[in-house]
Order: C-alpha cells, then sequence, then structure tokens
C-alpha cells in the first residue's frame, strides 16, 4: 500500500470484518468500536494477523486499538515506514 492511502486499509479492514462477523460492510466506519461489533481480543489477534499479511507489515500486539479508525492510521502509519 502507498503512504496515506487510508481508503484502501479501511476498505479491507471494512470487508475483513464483516466477513469474520457476517455484518453489513455499510455499517463498519472509523468511529466503530471492535467491541460494538462483538470484537473480542481473540478475534482481534486473527484480525491483527491477516491484516499484517494483507500489508505486509507487523503491527504492535501490545498496542490498545478500540476503533477502526484508529487501526487504518496505524496501519496508515506502518505502511508509509514500510515504503
Amino acid at each position: 500500500m502507498e503512504c496515506g492511502v487510508i481508503s484502501m486499509a479501511l476498505e479491507t479492514i471494512k470487508k475483513l470484518l464483516a466477513n469474520y462477523k457476517h455484518i453489513d460492510e455499510s455499517l463498519i466506519t472509523r468511529e466503530t468500536t471492535f467491541e460494538s461489533i462483538g470484537i473480542d481480543s481473540l478475534d482481534t489477534v486473527d484480525l491483527v494477523i491477516d491484516l499484517e499479511e494483507a500489508f505486509h507489515i507487523i503491527i504492535e500486539r501490545d498496542e490498545t486499538i478500540e476503533t477502526v479508525g484508529e487501526l487504518v492510521d496505524i496501519i496508515d502509519e506502518l505502511s508509509c515506514q514500510e515504503g
């Protein structure tokens, strides 16, 4: 992913979450909390692994990520560092 291409990260996360939790993608926004869509800590580990593979990055497991937007920002920042 190119540095600063946040929309690609958001769309990828929305698709993963929608498929994982069987919900409509349109219900997921940057403000959506993982708790609000039933994502627990085990789900988060699976999601992070999938995102690391999709974006060729490594996300620190000790980071507290509560919203989709926070995750998008982290992916964007890491992609900028890698690129």
